[in-house]
């Protein structure tokens, strides 16, 4: 396109073919200069743009000067360049500033859990979100992630102690901590071992002993019965299958084969698939509520919109109070309560002679370690084991 000269030596503009710009076309200013032997030509901008022709003249006297004085970027090009590395290296000090500053709060709520939701359930989601907001907040929220010590954590645990919170409740919120903290190292925010390595918390079995003998069992199901056959479905189901409450709510007829007896049990709790075996009974529920309709993706056992359960109702607790299984019991352990179901079907497994191996692949353990607190109720079979030894010696 053509070139008009200006009153500027070096400086040179082009029109634009139909925009107009204070009343005349717009113009394109172009500069030429010499540099390391060559002749260049480099654009600036437009008039509507801000340029001028005495901009340009400015612009290209500057780089006359640090070519002459071989100090900063000889071409536009070099200028731009360097005007972009420049604004990158402010963009990583300010990324880097914000990670240094960002606090417990934020990298919680900003960070740590949009990841956690993509592979967290629902219930630890809301759980954790809860924990945040009643216990880890109050005194951790505002302070820099990577500033925060043991000491922190001790004002932490104080601040439960004195709230009257339990030696596991105040386990529970330390180790959230220190998934979150881990969670930051992994992702470059804070270095070293979470401080949770230095706060001692008192060591608790928390782990649920009750389990019902067959006569409580058969009066829990004919009471259940009489009240919701649903609730007495899955109090069955359970007490027969060993499954969770969670796993039975997402039961669907696709994992449920009539044919081998099978129940496919899927996304459990300790993220390991598990097949349970039909009883008698069991098949006797699957076959009262199968359809050949169903959907193999529709629910076993859902709510009365059809959707998923989310709790166990309420007439599980009525009929267990009805029948005083937790008359008088105020440890937390002894207390009957729908999960002892499975404790039920693990303990009537291990007093009729199973092993406890066979016992951890049925309820899914991912450890024999969760599995041995059966262990003492298999005495009667290691005694029948000696006597059976000895009447071979």
């Amino acid at each position: 396109m053509k070139r008009h000269a200006t009153r500027f030596p070096g400086v040179r503009f082009r029109e634009h073919k139909t925009r107009i710009y204070n009343g005349a076309p717009d113009k394109y200013f172009i500069i030429r200069y010499q540099n390391a032997g060559k002749r260049r030509e480099e654009g600036l901008g437009w008039a509507s743009q801000g340029w001028s022709a005495q901009k340009a003249a400015v612009e290209l006297a500057a780089l006359k000067k640090a070519h002459t004085l071989g100090t900063g970027p000889h071409s536009l090009k070099e200028k731009r360049e360097a005007e972009a590395a420049r604004r990158n290296e402010e963009r990583i000090a300010g990324e880097l500033a914000n990670k240094e500053n960002i606090t417990f709060d934020n990298y919680f709520t900003s960070v740590y859990m949009p990841i956690a939701e993509s592979y967290k359930t629902q219930q630890t989601i809301n759980t954790e979100t809860s924990m945040l907001t009643k216990r880890l907040s109050p005194v951790l929220g505002h302070l820099p992630l990577k500033d925060i010590s043991a000491f922190h954590l001790e004002k932490l645990k104080k601040s439960m102690l004195d709230a009257g919170r339990a030696a596991r409740s105040i386990q529970y919120t330390l180790a959230v901590f220190r998934q979150v903290w881990n969670h930051a190292r992994r992702s470059g925010y804070v270095s070293g071992d979470s401080p949770t390595l230095f706060v001692k918390v008192a060591k608790v079995d928390n782990k649920r002993l009750r389990f019902l003998s067959h006569d409580e069992a058969a009066q829990l199901l004919e009471t259940l019965e009489s009240k919701s056959q649903q609730v007495h479905d899955m109090a069955l189901l359970s007490l027969n299958t060993g499954m969770r409450a969670g796993e039975l709510f997402s039961l669907s007829w696709g994992c449920v084969d009539m044919v081998r007896g099978q129940i496919q049990i899927v996304d459990t709790k300790s993220k390991r698939n598990r097949v349970a075996y039909m009883t008698l009974a069991v098949k006797a529920i699957f076959t009262r509520l199968y359809s050949k309709d169903h959907d193999p993706t529709a629910l076993v056992l859902p709510d009365a919109s059809g959707g998923r359960i989310n709790s166990v109702s309420n007439t599980f607790d009525r009929a267990v109070k009805a029948l005083g299984f937790n008359k008088g019991i105020k440890d937390p352990r002894q207390r009957f309560v729908f999960h002892s179901l499975r404790h039920t079907f693990a303990s009537w497994l291990v007093e009729n002679g199973t092993d406890l191996y066979t016992v951890k692949e049925l309820l899914g353990h991912a450890s024999i370690t969760l599995t041995e607190r059966y262990s003492h109720l298999g005495e009667n079979t290691l005694k029948a084991a000696v006597k059976r030894l000895e009447g071979v010696i």
